[in-house]
């Protein structure tokens, strides 16, 4: 049976604001994976990550680039399914469901998990179709219900009074920033469990990174989120939890995990403190 979601926080715009980086949540297992490894034809992009995500909090995933952090992303939601000669194997649910069986509803499963990519990929359409064309999808066709969602959606990434009065123009004519807090939006209005994150305020301008990364501090709590980042300040003001990716023999393994305080100001492996430290990748 699923927790339900906390009601959420109005968002309000302040970049880099001042946080409290206590745990937002107790340990609650949401998404497990157990010796996960995922391959390139011949080319081992993962191997034995096994990993717990604890129900709405905030996970950050660190490492060089190279160290299968993205690959790790993409096998949470299939989408591994659309790479040429990709093999994944191991283990990994979500609650009772297996992601990896064959048998899956894959639209329902990323239904449930979002993913926002590192650039922002808005549709080449309007506003207010980037957000339906995902519920009509998902078989929402009442038209008070597509209203309510999208408003409520674009309200939770700050961007309604940004764009209300110009619902019909072009998505492609906002800025990076509202883009990308678009393309969130358009993942909330399906309102999943999980979102995915692949380095979503690498492609930004400074303010816009602010403002982006304000947004996603604001939904901790609300959804389990799992971010790939480069950046260690970013992963250390907004994460509950950190994981430290390292190529070892050329693939990809998961070499620590723990609270983010543990992280930063405990590491237990040499590799991990000489990585926060700028010593080493």
């Amino acid at each position: 049976m699923r927790t339900p979601r906390k009601t959420p926080t109005p968002y309000i715009a302040s970049a880099y604001s001042t946080r409290n980086i206590a745990l937002c949540c107790d340990p609650d297992p949401l998404i497990q994976t157990r010796d996960l490894s995922l391959s390139y034809g011949n080319h081992q992009a993962i191997k034995n990550i096994s990993l717990t995500i604890h129900r709405g909090c905030l996970t950050a995933i660190v490492g060089p680039s190279g160290s299968g952090k993205t690959s790790f992303l993409q096998c949470l939601n299939r989408l591994t399914d659309l790479l040429p000669d990709c093999t994944v194997s191991g283990r990994a649910t979500i609650e009772n469901l297996d992601i990896l069986s064959p048998t899956i509803d894959v639209l329902q499963l990323r239904r449930r998990i979002g993913m926002i990519f590192q650039k922002p990929n808005p549709f080449p359409m309007s506003i207010q179709k980037n957000l339906e064309f995902p519920l009509k999808e998902h078989g929402v066709t009442a038209t008070h219900l597509i209203q309510e969602r999208i408003q409520r959606a674009l309200m939770d990434v700050g961007l309604w009074n940004e764009v209300k009065d110009r619902m019909d123009t072009s998505a492609l004519r906002l800025s990076g920033g509202q883009q990308q807090r678009l393309c969130i939006a358009r993942a909330l209005v399906l309102s999943p469990d999980v979102l995915l994150m692949d380095e979503p305020c690498s492609a930004l301008d400074p303010l816009s990174s602010g403002t982006v990364e304000d947004l996603i501090f604001s939904l901790r709590g609300q959804y389990t989120i799992i971010i790939v980042t480069h950046n260690l300040a970013q992963a250390h003001r907004i994460a509950d939890y950190v994981g430290v990716f390292w190529s070892q023999a050329q693939a990809g393994e998961l070499i620590e995990f723990a609270p983010t305080h543990a992280i930063f100001e405990h590491p237990q492996q040499d590799l991990t403190a000489a990585y926060i430290n700028g010593i080493r990748g």
